[in-house]
């Protein structure tokens, strides 16, 4: 989503018409909003090893779970407001006067389609890793 851009000549060459995902705060706080979820989760995998070697740190096992909860929240607050943009690009709405612009720009729709796609699928990856997590906190 970050290198999502699109350029389109119209009517002559030196006119041209650009599409980027940061002409759209939404989707510059989607890029911003899975930034940090994939940060935390990168440092948070050595911590999740020092948990698979020591299965007696209860505290911090429940930090994790707290702070991977919060993170599905970003993840989810980013992805909920990049779908409603996303939907306006593939429909638009008549009755606002706004026209979509996935007729003129199928390259920027596709990509940002994409990564709406793999941000409801790191979701649902997230909610399954909270459950297990939760599971195995309660076994101990």
């Amino acid at each position: 989503m970050g290198t999502t851009n699109e350029t389109l000549p119209f009517f002559t060459q030196f006119i041209r018409f650009k599409a980027q995902y940061s002409d759209l705060p939404t989707l510059t706080f989607f890029v911003v909003a899975n930034s940090i979820v994939c940060a935390y989760l990168i440092l948070s995998l050595p911590l999740s090893i020092v948990h698979i070697i020591r299965s007696r740190a209860k505290f911090s096992r429940l930090l994790l779970i707290f702070l991977d909860a919060a993170m599905l929240a970003l993840v989810t607050a980013g992805a909920s407001a990049a779908a409603a943009i996303v939907y306006l690009a593939h429909k638009g709405n008549i009755r606002a006067n706004w026209l979509s612009i996935c007729q003129q720009f199928d390259s920027f729709c596709e990509r940002i389609s994409g990564s709406l796609i793999g941000s409801f699928g790191a979701m649902v990856v997230m909610i399954l890793l909270i459950l297990l997590s939760a599971i195995a906190l309660s076994r101990r």
